[in-house]
């Protein structure tokens, strides 16, 4: 039997051990899933709503505890860690509150006497999630999914397979039929027996470019629906007539939320000459005023990054980009699983911190001339998860919006993801859309139906 030791980043000692289920055990579980699908469609979505108003209320309870589950298993600050539970709630409540008005029947009008649509369920959706919002990730997924009366299947990321066993355990406390959600702890060489299996009609990942691949590839082997919301180089486009200091607050926060472990993350700093010098010297002295430190202290604003491998290719990074022209403002330090906050100044179109994505806590600031020049930087990316403007001139703004290839653009905000808005990106960054009524109608089958 072989097995993973999950470990705290921060002090390295070993949290837990646990066995990959063999095929036998995985495969009861999804035939499981099935039979409970044949019954979970059927449940009335009023009842559906109730369990997850439920879910929302013990999710707000247990909100420490299972904060510092995730904390210790992934390194995020504790601070952050329950504002994403609370986040978890918020989600649960407001498909809770919308599933029955996003997935009422929608007529149209044609030359029939009588046209209109239906959303129905698919059967069993499989999830593959990643660490680094451990509960957020899998909730944005797994609500929406079995609200429109799927099953879930939930393959969470091994460093992770504590906040996983909690969230499963949620689902049991709440009171939702058996096998409607449910944990597997599996081996990677093992989700394509999943993906072919008849009656797991869908796939969704969050994760990597690379496993995105994978799991499209397989998806199209075995004909079947998929979402993918993969990695992100957002740019964060600052023009003459921002707001510096505003601006510079949220450069700030959206570089080193969650340790700068976030696709969403801002990571590309485009920044017209005239206020660079300015907006450059607001940016280095707010980050390093950055609390970095023990991740389960409430004074903590960056913690450890998830794991050392993680921290070897940041460092490695790091390193080729100042070997390809890129000069260090501040930062650069790695201390165990530990990377500061660092900026980079310098950054050409063509160094490894503009072309590939840093999953830390690294800034790479490059210098535009205009508005022109910094939409072109922007989208010579291969991602196009998210993007923002900073600017007072909101026309002009709206008009870039257009022509940024990008799955959502922020004007005067960071990139974040809402239950309201659909989330998702183009190009390397995925396809398909989570949250909204997008989310839930996009693990349905839309249904024509015609009267003559």
């Amino acid at each position: 039997m072989q097995t993973y030791t999950t470990y705290n980043p921060f002090s390295q000692k070993a949290l837990q051990t646990y066995t990959f289920e063999d095929e036998q055990v995985f495969s009861q579980k999804v035939a499981a899933a099935d039979r409970a699908f044949r019954f979970w469609r059927k449940v009335e979505i009023s009842e559906k709503a109730a369990l997850f108003e439920k879910m929302a209320d013990l999710l707000v309870k247990k909100r420490d505890e299972l904060a510092q589950i995730a904390t210790q298993e992934m390194g995020k600050p504790l601070t952050q860690a329950r504002a994403e539970v609370e986040k978890c709630a918020k989600l649960c409540r407001y498909y809770a509150q919308r599933a029955v008005v996003f997935l009422s029947e929608k007529n149209y009008t044609s030359n029939f006497s009588k046209s209109y649509v239906r959303y129905e369920p698919l059967g069993t959706i499989f999830a593959v999630m990643p660490w680094n919002f451990p509960y957020w990730q899998v909730f944005r997924f797994a609500v929406p999914t079995l609200m429109a009366g799927n099953t879930a299947l939930l393959k969470h990321a091994p460093n992770t397979f504590g906040c996983a066993l909690a969230i499963e355990n949620l689902f049991k406390e709440v009171g939702f039929p058996a096998q409607v959600f449910q944990n597997l702890i599996l081996k990677v060489e093992d989700v394509e027996k999943i993906i072919a299996t008849p009656s797991v009609r869908a796939v969704t990942l969050t994760g990597s470019e690379r496993a995105g691949a994978s799991v499209a590839a397989l998806a199209g082997k075995y004909l079947k629906k998929s979402v993918l919301e993969l990695g992100g180089s957002d740019p964060f486009i600052v023009l003459a007539d921002a707001d510096l200091e505003v601006a510079s607050d949220m450069a700030v926060l959206s570089r080193c939320q969650n340790s700068g472990q976030s696709c969403i993350a801002a990571k590309r700093f485009l920044v017209v000459k005239e206020i660079a010098e300015e907006f450059t010297r607001l940016f280095k002295a707010k980050m390093e005023k950055l609390v970095v430190g023990d991740p389960l202290s409430l004074a903590t604003q960056v913690g450890t990054l998830a794991r050392p491998d993680l921290a070897d290719t940041l460092e490695k990074q790091v390193q080729q980009a100042l070997s390809e022209g890129a000069k260090l403002l501040t930062g650069g330090k790695r201390e165990n699983n530990f990377f500061f906050p660092t900026i980079l100044t310098n950054v050409s179109k063509e160094n490894i911190a503009f072309r590939q994505e840093l999953f830390g806590a690294v800034a790479a600031l490059s210098l535009v001339e205009d508005e022109t020049q910094a939409l072109e930087w922007a989208n010579v990316s291969a991602y196009g998860l998210g993007a923002s403007i900073w600017t007072k001139n909101i026309e002009k703004a709206e008009k870039m919006a257009q022509n940024l290839e990008s799955g959502s653009v922020f004007i005067n905000q960071m990139v974040q993801s809402d239950p309201i808005l659909p989330f998702g990106g183009i190009k390397n960054s995925g396809f398909g859309r989570e949250l909204s009524d997008f989310g839930i109608q996009e693990f349905c089958n839309i249904k024509t139906v015609v009267v003559a």
